[in-house]
């Protein structure tokens, strides 16, 4: 099984109920910011499974079961 890292190019399977931005004071948004298939770099590494993606439309923390490696 490939695990994610820093650096790697990721794309959203499926839309959480929500999305947390990235921000200082994150703020919980609505998923149909993202779409499924969106693109995005893994930008950090957060506890509890979650790491931050940087999306065309922001950055935002999305749990591991989300995302899949890509090329």
């Amino acid at each position: 099984m490939t695990t994610i890292k820093v650096g790697d190019m990721v794309k959203l399977t499926a839309l959480p109920p929500y999305v947390k931005t990235t921000d200082p004071m994150p703020m919980l948004r609505p998923p149909d910011i993202l779409n499924v298939g969106d693109r995005g770099v893994v930008i950090d590494r957060r506890p509890g499974g979650y790491w931050g993606v940087r999306f065309d439309s922001g950055s935002f923390l999305l749990d591991s079961k989300y995302l899949e490696l890509t090329s």
